[in-house]
Protein backbone atom coordinates (compact mmCIF):
# COMPACT_ATOMS: atom_id res chain seq x y z
CA UNK A 1 0.00 0.00 0.00
CA UNK A 2 1.93 3.07 -0.96
CA UNK A 3 1.30 5.87 1.60
CA UNK A 4 4.18 8.73 1.16
CA UNK A 5 5.15 10.59 -2.30
CA UNK A 6 8.47 11.17 -0.88
CA UNK A 7 9.89 13.31 -3.76
CA UNK A 8 8.73 15.25 -7.14
CA UNK A 9 10.99 17.06 -9.47
CA UNK A 10 10.77 17.87 -12.98
CA UNK A 11 12.56 15.48 -15.59
CA UNK A 12 13.64 16.76 -19.01
CA UNK A 13 14.73 13.84 -20.95
CA UNK A 14 15.33 13.08 -24.84
CA UNK A 15 11.63 12.10 -25.09
CA UNK A 16 10.26 14.97 -23.45
CA UNK A 17 9.05 16.78 -20.10
CA UNK A 18 8.46 14.68 -17.45
CA UNK A 19 7.29 15.22 -13.54
CA UNK A 20 9.08 12.11 -12.16
CA UNK A 21 8.01 11.71 -8.76
CA UNK A 22 9.02 8.97 -5.89
CA UNK A 23 6.18 7.00 -3.75
CA UNK A 24 6.67 4.27 -0.94
CA UNK A 25 5.16 2.77 1.56
CA UNK A 26 7.50 4.24 4.20
CA UNK A 27 8.79 8.10 3.91
CA UNK A 28 12.41 6.42 4.22
CA UNK A 29 12.83 3.47 1.70
CA UNK A 30 15.62 3.98 -0.31
CA UNK A 31 13.97 1.89 -3.40
CA UNK A 32 10.38 3.91 -4.29
CA UNK A 33 8.19 3.21 -7.31
CA UNK A 34 9.13 6.12 -9.62
CA UNK A 35 6.46 7.87 -11.28
CA UNK A 36 7.25 9.48 -14.67
CA UNK A 37 4.28 11.67 -15.97
CA UNK A 38 4.17 13.64 -19.19
CA UNK A 39 3.98 17.67 -18.49
CA UNK A 40 0.88 17.24 -21.57
CA UNK A 41 -2.81 16.68 -21.04
CA UNK A 42 -3.76 13.85 -22.42
CA UNK A 43 -6.72 13.62 -24.79
CA UNK A 44 -10.37 13.36 -23.22
CA UNK A 45 -8.05 12.91 -19.66
CA UNK A 46 -7.66 9.16 -20.73
CA UNK A 47 -4.31 8.63 -19.88
CA UNK A 48 -1.60 6.39 -21.57
CA UNK A 49 -0.20 4.03 -18.82
CA UNK A 50 3.05 1.92 -19.06
CA UNK A 51 3.14 -0.43 -15.64
CA UNK A 52 6.95 -1.06 -16.17
CA UNK A 53 8.80 -3.73 -14.20
CA UNK A 54 12.12 -2.67 -13.37
CA UNK A 55 14.63 -4.59 -15.80
CA UNK A 56 18.32 -3.90 -15.18
CA UNK A 57 19.91 -5.98 -17.74
CA UNK A 58 17.53 -4.21 -20.49
CA UNK A 59 16.46 -1.36 -19.53
CA UNK A 60 20.46 0.15 -18.60
CA UNK A 61 22.63 -1.95 -20.20
CA UNK A 62 20.45 -2.48 -23.21
CA UNK A 63 20.57 -6.41 -23.16
CA UNK A 64 19.42 -8.40 -26.17
CA UNK A 65 18.22 -11.46 -23.94
CA UNK A 66 14.29 -9.16 -23.82
CA UNK A 67 13.07 -7.17 -24.95
CA UNK A 68 11.76 -4.56 -22.01
CA UNK A 69 14.31 -1.91 -22.57
CA UNK A 70 12.91 -1.42 -26.37
CA UNK A 71 8.88 -1.58 -24.65
CA UNK A 72 10.21 1.23 -21.96
CA UNK A 73 11.83 3.50 -25.24
CA UNK A 74 8.60 2.86 -26.93
CA UNK A 75 6.20 3.55 -23.34
CA UNK A 76 8.29 6.81 -23.11
CA UNK A 77 8.15 7.95 -26.50
CA UNK A 78 4.33 7.01 -26.85
CA UNK A 79 3.33 9.08 -23.02
CA UNK A 80 5.87 12.09 -24.02
CA UNK A 81 3.68 12.80 -27.46
CA UNK A 82 0.30 11.85 -25.99
CA UNK A 83 0.21 13.17 -22.16
CA UNK A 84 0.12 10.23 -19.62
CA UNK A 85 2.55 8.48 -17.10
CA UNK A 86 4.88 5.76 -16.84
CA UNK A 87 4.59 3.43 -13.25
CA UNK A 88 8.25 2.11 -12.75
CA UNK A 89 7.77 -0.49 -10.75
CA UNK A 90 11.15 -2.55 -8.66
CA UNK A 91 10.35 -5.49 -9.42
CA UNK A 92 13.39 -6.45 -11.18
CA UNK A 93 13.33 -10.22 -13.10
CA UNK A 94 9.31 -10.33 -12.65
CA UNK A 95 10.04 -10.14 -8.96
CA UNK A 96 12.70 -12.41 -8.08
CA UNK A 97 15.65 -9.86 -8.15
CA UNK A 98 18.64 -9.11 -9.72
CA UNK A 99 21.05 -11.61 -7.94
CA UNK A 100 18.48 -14.62 -8.70
CA UNK A 101 17.81 -13.08 -12.69
CA UNK A 102 21.79 -13.51 -12.51
CA UNK A 103 21.30 -17.13 -11.55
CA UNK A 104 18.44 -17.98 -14.26
CA UNK A 105 20.34 -16.31 -17.07
CA UNK A 106 23.26 -19.41 -16.25
CA UNK A 107 20.93 -21.49 -16.47
CA UNK A 108 19.09 -20.39 -19.98
CA UNK A 109 22.75 -20.76 -21.39
CA UNK A 110 22.53 -24.29 -20.23
CA UNK A 111 18.90 -24.55 -22.32
CA UNK A 112 16.73 -23.45 -19.73
CA UNK A 113 13.62 -20.89 -20.59
CA UNK A 114 12.85 -18.12 -18.47
CA UNK A 115 9.91 -19.87 -16.79
CA UNK A 116 11.64 -23.08 -16.23
CA UNK A 117 14.79 -21.37 -14.85
CA UNK A 118 12.85 -20.40 -11.97
CA UNK A 119 11.51 -23.26 -10.96
CA UNK A 120 14.49 -25.11 -11.39
CA UNK A 121 15.67 -22.62 -8.79
CA UNK A 122 12.54 -23.11 -6.13
CA UNK A 123 11.50 -19.40 -7.27
CA UNK A 124 8.43 -18.44 -8.31
CA UNK A 125 7.93 -18.02 -12.77
CA UNK A 126 6.47 -14.62 -11.94
CA UNK A 127 5.96 -12.83 -8.13
CA UNK A 128 5.47 -9.39 -9.33
CA UNK A 129 2.00 -7.65 -8.23
CA UNK A 130 0.34 -4.52 -9.04
CA UNK A 131 -2.00 -3.25 -6.61
CA UNK A 132 0.11 -0.18 -6.07
CA UNK A 133 -0.71 1.04 -9.54
CA UNK A 134 -4.42 1.41 -8.20
CA UNK A 135 -3.10 3.41 -5.09
CA UNK A 136 -1.21 5.51 -7.11
CA UNK A 137 -3.10 6.52 -9.90
CA UNK A 138 -5.53 7.10 -7.40
CA UNK A 139 -3.50 9.49 -5.84
CA UNK A 140 -2.99 11.29 -8.79
CA UNK A 141 -6.62 11.62 -9.67
CA UNK A 142 -6.46 9.55 -12.78
CA UNK A 143 -9.46 7.63 -13.84
CA UNK A 144 -9.11 7.02 -17.33
CA UNK A 145 -6.19 4.92 -18.89
CA UNK A 146 -5.50 3.24 -22.30
CA UNK A 147 -2.75 0.37 -20.83
CA UNK A 148 0.59 -0.03 -22.78
CA UNK A 149 0.79 -3.61 -22.35
CA UNK A 150 1.04 -7.25 -24.03
CA UNK A 151 0.72 -8.57 -20.58
CA UNK A 152 -2.86 -9.82 -19.32
CA UNK A 153 -2.09 -9.83 -15.52
CA UNK A 154 -1.63 -6.34 -15.83
CA UNK A 155 -4.99 -5.90 -17.81
CA UNK A 156 -6.55 -7.75 -15.21
CA UNK A 157 -5.44 -5.39 -12.30
CA UNK A 158 -8.16 -3.02 -13.55
CA UNK A 159 -11.03 -5.68 -13.10
CA UNK A 160 -13.52 -4.60 -10.20
CA UNK A 161 -11.85 -1.04 -9.84
CA UNK A 162 -12.58 2.30 -9.74
CA UNK A 163 -10.45 3.36 -12.77
CA UNK A 164 -11.59 2.74 -16.01
CA UNK A 165 -9.57 0.86 -18.67
CA UNK A 166 -10.34 2.29 -21.81
CA UNK A 167 -8.16 0.13 -24.24
CA UNK A 168 -5.32 -1.92 -24.61
CA UNK A 169 -2.05 -0.75 -26.89
CA UNK A 170 0.49 -3.58 -27.70
CA UNK A 171 3.92 -2.85 -27.42
CA UNK A 172 5.35 -5.07 -30.76
CA UNK A 173 9.31 -5.21 -30.72
CA UNK A 174 10.61 -7.21 -33.43
CA UNK A 175 12.26 -9.91 -32.05
CA UNK A 176 16.39 -10.90 -32.16
CA UNK A 177 17.94 -13.92 -32.91
CA UNK A 178 19.49 -13.58 -28.88
CA UNK A 179 15.54 -13.28 -27.68
CA UNK A 180 13.56 -15.01 -29.59
CA UNK A 181 13.25 -17.57 -27.50
CA UNK A 182 12.08 -15.58 -24.54
CA UNK A 183 9.13 -14.06 -26.46
CA UNK A 184 8.53 -17.67 -27.54
CA UNK A 185 8.03 -18.53 -23.94
CA UNK A 186 6.80 -14.84 -22.80
CA UNK A 187 3.25 -15.93 -25.64
CA UNK A 188 3.17 -19.47 -24.76
CA UNK A 189 3.56 -19.84 -20.75
CA UNK A 190 2.99 -16.59 -19.66
CA UNK A 191 -0.14 -15.87 -22.25
CA UNK A 192 1.39 -12.72 -23.31
CA UNK A 193 -0.71 -10.78 -26.33
CA UNK A 194 2.42 -10.51 -29.34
Amino acid sequence: MIKTLQSEAKLPTEYGVFQMMAFAEHPDDEMPILVLQSHKKPKNNVYPLRIHSECVTGDLFHSQKCDCGKQLDFALKYIAERGGLLIYLRQEGRGIGIINKLKAYQLQEDGLDTAEANITLGLPTDARTYEDVLDILSYLNIQKVELLTNNPDKVSVFENSSIQLRSRIPIIIPEQPENKEYLQTKKTFFKHLL
